[in-house]
């Protein structure tokens, strides 16, 4: 039987990785004032620029229904099954409309990653490993999904300002964090975000302080893989949280860039470490 793995534009991965892994992807739409835009046709740093010169907050649309029966359809005339990964259906809508897609359809699966960016990748890709294993598509979809609980997607971020009049944290929170300067740590739990941890300091001590907690309170990790994910962050950034996967002993690291609709929530300066955090018990 052949398998097809899809995600939305939100799993964050460049277009090297997606063909590794066979990954399909469609993508949500960006809206900047008037004009629309694909995830994948605009970069963040224009996102970034049109918020500076407009001070107007970039919108997302969710994929509806008839978008993703299109796109499942589409992938149904070259394989015999299709095993979908959502954006947390707390995040979105966009989830629900691809189940209601998928009931359309005999072999279409769709998984509520309850995650967002790479924390889907790493679902993703775990389950086109299995696929190329050779594994039926339901032993594929329920493994998949018993690892939903054990992702560790969580970020750092300069400022809340996105988070805020993107309707993701309260006036309090935001005016205390800037009051403060404050750098928190978001943290996707049950699907949502909310905040976890608070530092401050330059993004260079915070990314070094935030890697460090979290490898040491999510210390049970399948060193198979782990991503850095980010907006934008200076190379001292990266370099920072590269080497703490490293020393942890992961296997491999990729570290990817985030798309216009996670950056379009998240703003400039956000970084994050992501794993599956189950020591590797479920493969």
């Amino acid at each position: 039987m052949k398998i097809a793995i899809s995600a939305e534009s939100t799993i964050d991965l460049p277009k090297e990785l997606l063909s590794l892994y066979d990954i399909h992807t469609l993508p949500y739409t960006i809206i900047l004032g008037d004009k629309e835009y694909l995830d994948g046709e605009i970069l963040p740093e224009q996102i970034f620029k049109f918020y500076e010169d407009t001070k107007t907050l970039p919108k997302t649309s969710a994929i509806n229904t008839i978008q993703y029966q299109e796109h499942f359809n589409s992938l149904l005339k070259d394989y015999d099954g299709v095993i979908h990964f959502c954006l947390s259906s707390e995040i979105s809508s966009s989830c629900k409309n691809a189940m209601e897609a998928s009931s359309k359809f005999k072999n279409v699966y769709v998984v509520d990653t309850k995650s967002l960016s790479t924390g889907i990748a790493l679902q993703a890709i775990y389950a086109s490993n299995l696929v190329k294993e050779g594994l039926d598509i339901k032993d594929v979809y329920e493994s998949a999904l018993k690892r939903v609980p054990y992702v560790q997607a969580s970020f750092v971020l300069k400022k809340l300002e996105f988070l805020y009049k993107g309707g993701r944290c309260s006036a309090l929170s935001y005016f205390g964090a800037n009051l403060l300067q404050i750098r928190p740590q978001i943290i996707l739990k049950d699907g949502k975000m909310g905040p976890h941890k608070k530092y401050r300091g330059n993004m260079e001590k915070v990314v070094k302080n935030y890697c460090e907690d979290t490898l040491a309170e999510f210390n049970n990790p399948d060193l198979s893989i782990g991503f850095v994910t980010y907006t934008t962050a200076s190379d001292e950034m990266l370099k920072i949280a590269k080497d703490s996967l490293i020393n942890r002993g992961f296997k491999t690291i990729y570290c990817t860039k985030a798309g216009a609709t996670i950056s379009s929530h998240c703003g400039e300066n956000t970084l994050g470490i992501l794993y599956i955090n189950d020591g590797g018990e479920n493969l």
